[in-house]
């Protein structure tokens, strides 16, 4: 089972698992019923431009007003709708070719909105971390296809330890936020906070190499048609997380 685990919670541990039973107990899945990597690829794609669609919208809507509070209501609803939807996607896999779409749609509010937020004050920030998480993206591709970087148990361990890490330090940062508690030396702008956001920046990336590597996996075990969309909603979690700790680390490099 340890060959399924991935720390991106929409790609879990389990998730093929139940095809590779059925591989090999030979209950198989007709060929034109079965996850591709060049269908998983367009998925994927039809995402992204989901994505981008919505961003655009908030960004020439927040562009023109400059007013957060006007867009307000649209970053709420990505930010809690895309949530809820995200958990809904996890649990109901077969709902992903609807529940996908509107997820992508509901994270490209929160990004469009987070991203013109911080263009006003950082003007060309939100190219630049488009820029680098698009860059990041394909040189990890790279390096998994060229074989330069392998993922092996140990490997995905250590992913996985540290994505948990990462992931418990933010919840613990939001719980003693509302107690008053403040870890500033992580939001200025500071050596040690720019090393830190290096490092979960580093993290993220990681966790694309090993969603690559799961996606490859579920494509050899012949799940079927519907986990094309799961994987890309996968894939884009990931990347989410990536533009957002990217805008964090500019942000914080230009205030310096």
């Amino acid at each position: 089972m340890g060959l399924f685990k991935t720390s991106n919670p929409a790609l879990g541990q389990n998730t093929f698992s139940d095809f590779a039973r059925n591989q090999y107990s030979g209950d198989l899945i007709d060929a034109s019923a079965r996850m591709t990597l060049s269908g998983t690829v367009n998925k994927t794609g039809i995402l992204l431009l989901c994505t981008i669609a919505t961003s655009a919208w908030i960004w020439h809507s927040f562009m023109q007003t400059e007013d957060l509070v006007l867009a307000g209501p649209a970053l709420l609803l990505g930010i809690f709708g895309g949530f809820i939807f995200s958990l809904i996607t996890i649990f109901k896999k077969e709902w992903a070719p609807v529940t996908a779409p509107v997820y992508a749609l509901l994270e490209g509010l929160v990004l469009g909105g987070l991203s013109a937020f911080f263009e006003l004050r950082y003007p060309g920030i939100a190219f630049q971390a488009v820029a680098l998480t698009f860059g990041t993206l394909f040189a990890m591709l790279m390096l998994y296809k060229s074989g330069l970087i392998k993922v092996t148990d140990k490997f995905r361990m250590g992913v996985v330890a540290a994505t948990g890490g990462i992931a418990l330090f933010y919840v613990l940062r939001m719980l003693l936020g509302f107690f008053g508690f403040r870890f500033s030396i992580l939001s200025n702008s500071g050596p040690v906070s720019i090393v830190i956001s290096l490092i979960i920046v580093g993290v993220a990336a990681l966790n694309l190499v090993l969603d690559f590597d799961f996606v490859e996996r579920g494509v050899s075990y012949g799940a079927p048609k519907y986990m094309e969309w799961y994987a890309a909603f996968g894939i884009m979690v990931t990347l989410v997380w990536l533009y957002l700790e990217m805008l964090r680390l500019l942000a914080k490099s230009r205030r310096r």
